[in-house]
């Protein structure tokens, strides 16, 4: 006989609940590995893959000498945070009985191409990213402003951005 699940916001609350049981009594269970392997199409063009999934395309526009078919990596970034932190609203609303009508995260950055193109020195990256979520909820604005952040507080793409990271990169030619 299977447990009933319980749904908010098309989140599966008892699988949810279930997952933190079982990393409770078993932290090493919830440590996690993650691969892609990108490949380059031609031009600025990639193709990203991801388990099983179709590719994660990426181009540049038009004005960088791109073709403008995909969006670039740099706005894939801002990608991965506002898709990180949809997630963990929709979860974290879900455990905590917060019903969601609609959920928007918008994420901004700029960055300094001189860098990127060797004409200056500094931090080739971001170095802000401005977050606006716009939620419709029946929850009071206390309950989304604990809301918020918690899911600030342990969005793992944002905790990536947020702090150095250690990059190994190896060239192997083939």
């Amino acid at each position: 006989m299977s447990t009933p699940t319980t749904q908010t916001n098309d989140v599966d609350v008892t699988r949810i609940a279930s997952l933190v049981e079982q990393y409770k009594a078993d932290p090493e269970a919830a440590q996690s590995f993650w691969s892609v392997r990108t490949q380059w199409t031609g031009g600025f063009r990639t193709a990203t893959y991801a388990r099983q999934h179709a590719p994660i395309v990426t181009d540049e526009p038009g004005w960088l000498a791109g073709t403008d078919t995909a969006p670039n990596p740099v706005e894939q970034v801002l990608a991965a945070l506002g898709s990180c932190l949809s997630v963990g609203y929709a979860a974290q609303a879900a455990a905590r009985g917060i019903n969601l009508r609609s959920l928007e995260v918008e994420v901004k950055g700029n960055v300094d191409l001189r860098v990127f193109l060797g004409l200056a020195e500094g931090h080739a990256g971001y170095n802000k990213l401005e977050v606006t979520t716009y939620i419709d909820s029946d929850a009071d604005p206390e309950q989304l402003e604990e809301l918020h952040a918690a899911v600030i507080g342990t969005s793992p793409v944002g905790n990536t951005l947020e702090r150095p990271v250690e990059l190994e990169a190896r060239l192997v030619k083939v």
